[in-house]
């Protein structure tokens, strides 16, 4: 009589040490399965030129393309079937360009950021940060930046369109790249 209980089917893992298979257990699966979901997300919100500087298969491009038009219930499928694509392939090099990517923008995102504090500055703070954006970046035109500041602050005070706020954000922008 056959012992057909769930103990019986029970491999004796002693017997099997030096063949013994580590395979990942599910909550690790689904952590894997959920990192690649998220990746085909990001990958799917970039642009075609970026895509192509990852040098992707045909086919994942097609699908990524396709996504994009798609909405809810749609977009949720060919996402997971984005997924199911990157599973057969290595990723790490994709995950390494795209973290790479989200470095240069960062790093766009800041020195814009800067820009725009030094404008702020120059236009509420007065001479004193303009005498500190001199002693920062020495290659500076400090009349016509003064008549930026002090336009902006007429164009501010009679509530005009901020030209001159936007031509000092564009000087400063070029002033601050060749002091690099």
């Amino acid at each position: 009589m056959s012992d057909t209980s769930p103990r019986s089917k029970m491999i004796d893992t002693d017997d099997m040490e030096a063949g013994r298979v580590e395979r990942p257990n599910k909550s690790q699966q689904k952590r894997e399965i959920q990192a690649l979901l998220e990746l085909a997300r990001k990958l799917s919100g970039l642009e075609d030129s970026q895509l192509n500087h990852m040098q992707l298969p045909a086919e994942l491009m097609r699908e990524i393309a396709a996504s994009r038009s798609m909405k809810h219930g749609a977009l949720k499928r060919q996402m997971k079937l984005i997924t199911k694509l990157l599973r057969e392939l290595p990723t790490e090099s994709m995950v390494a360009t795209f973290e790479e990517l989200e470095r240069k923008k960062a790093d766009l995102d800041a020195n814009f950021h800067r820009i725009e504090r030094w404008r702020d500055r120059l236009i509420t703070e007065g001479s004193e940060t303009l005498t500190e954006f001199i002693q920062s970046y020495p290659v500076t035109d400090a009349g016509l930046i003064r008549q930026l500041i002090r336009n902006a602050q007429k164009e501010a005070a009679q509530c005009k369109p901020p030209k001159s706020s936007r031509a000092l954000f564009k000087l400063l922008r070029e002033i601050i790249a060749q002091g690099k």
